[in-house]
């Protein structure tokens, strides 16, 4: 695998595909309906002056999501 971090921990310009779901319940269903399921590829888009939340692009729609969710995504980059 190559480098794996979190969703999270990227920075506009970059992107990522998505490696694994640390959520679980509603939220992981969630994330899976948005389009979040190993395989996609996700860029950052924009992070918000406080650094919650961030806009993200999906599979060509532009979501935002919370830090914490964004940490249970775990990504290669």
């Amino acid at each position: 695998m190559k480098n794996a971090c979190c969703l999270a921990e990227l920075e506009p310009g970059e992107s990522a595909a998505v490696r694994l779901l640390l959520s679980d319940g509603s939220i992981r269903r969630r994330l899976q309906d948005m389009g979040i399921i190993e395989g996609t590829n996700i860029e950052c888009v924009l992070k918000s002056p406080y650094g919650d939340p961030s806009a993200y692009c999906i599979r060509g729609a532009i979501i935002a999501l919370r830090c914490e969710d964004a940490e249970n995504i775990i990504v290669s980059v």
